[in-house]
């Protein structure tokens, strides 16, 4: 659902799959999260579908 907004909104965005690079899991799990996906920009930094937020980087 992430992508899918982001692609709706014209948001450019990188796609790092944890399953193909799990060297990034530690650098996720050591910022607090447990949870895919994990979307991250400039100070804001959120786990999950979360419209209000994704709205943040548009």
């Amino acid at each position: 659902m992430v992508k899918k907004w982001l692609d709706d909104k014209s948001v450019d965005f990188k796609e790092i799959n944890i399953d193909e690079e799990p060297a990034y899991i530690e650098q996720i799990k050591s910022m607090g999260f447990m949870a895919a996906p994990v979307i991250i920009k400039d100070d804001i930094a959120f786990s999950g579908f979360r419209p209000a937020e994704l709205a943040k980087l548009a």
